[in-house]
């Protein structure tokens, strides 16, 4: 009479689950503040039976057969959901390694007096459980790289905000490097909030900016430009002693662009070109 491994693995379902949850519950490493234990349950058995149900009616060494998709898609999610929760890649890594253990350790109680027949079996599931390992961390990555790239962009508004100061008179404080896709949304910001606001004075403030080298001025420049085209004069502010003394040894030419050193002189500028005028009142006692 032949082995069927998927027969086996379907009759101790409920211990295989039973012994994978005791494997997760006692890991040390256990994340029980980003999940929780009936959560943990039901992604282990909902896992667990599709991986048995598969093991009948597919090859075994072939994951790309269309059959092993209900299996890949459940991983999958899991896999998307742990990146998006904070999960770390070897405490998801633990949650497949530690099912690998279970199916190894209920094939060995059940046919441990057949050596031959133990090793092919467990060869069978190491190669299956490794093939799933690698989906699962191929779709960890995607789902860490679309948290950090969603960061990036939630980090780069914040970063460069359009501040409204004056009517007529928009800021934009701008701090970190200055590189060619920040310059892109500084621009694109900018911009917008121009023809929003109907401003015709826009400064941009790189008081924050570590330092200013040829590339950085360019990307300020080109910014200027844009400004100017929609019909709004910048002024750059912030301008401090060393990024002055940079600018003249690169021999870059900030002649046609009005730059100061402060926020607060750019501001005076700005009122000035408006003819608007800001006097400390006075007040007398009755």
């Amino acid at each position: 009479m032949s082995f069927n491994l998927a027969k086996l693995l379907e009759k101790q379902k409920k211990s295989i689950l039973e012994l994978w949850m005791k494997n997760q519950l006692s890991d040390e490493g256990l994340r029980e503040d980003l999940i929780s234990n009936e959560e943990l349950r039901g992604q282990s058995e909902e896992l667990v039976s599709s991986i048995v149900a598969n093991l009948g009616k597919s090859d075994i060494n072939n994951l790309d057969d269309e059959s092993w998709s209900p299996v890949i898609e459940i991983l999958g999610g899991i896999a998307i959901t742990r990146a998006r929760q904070g999960f770390s890649p070897r405490e998801t890594g633990r949650f497949v390694f530690s099912l690998k253990e279970a199916l190894l350790e209920v094939i060995q109680n059940e046919i441990k007096n057949d050596p031959a027949l133990l090793f092919q079996e467990s060869v069978k599931i190491n190669k299956l459980m490794d093939n799933l390992s690698i989906v699962t961390f191929e779709t960890f990555i995607k789902g860490r790289e679309e948290v950090i790239l969603r960061q990036t962009d939630e980090i780069a508004e914040i970063s460069t905000p359009v501040i409204r100061v004056w009517d007529g008179i928009l800021a934009l404080p701008i701090i970190g490097t200055l590189d060619s896709q920040r310059t892109q949304i500084v621009m694109e910001n900018l911009l917008q909030e121009i023809v929003e606001t109907g401003s015709s004075i826009a400064i941009l403030d790189i008081s924050g900016v570590p330092a200013v080298d040829s590339l950085v001025a360019q990307h300020l420049i080109k910014t200027v430009s844009a400004t100017r085209l929609m019909g709004a004069e910048c002024i750059i502010s912030g301008i401090r002693p060393e990024i002055a003394q940079t600018v003249v040894h690169l021999g870059i030419d900030l002649s046609s662009i009005i730059t100061k050193a402060s926020l607060a002189s750019a501001l005076a500028y700005a009122f000035k070109s408006l003819k608007l005028e800001v006097r400390k009142q006075t007040l007398q006692n009755k």
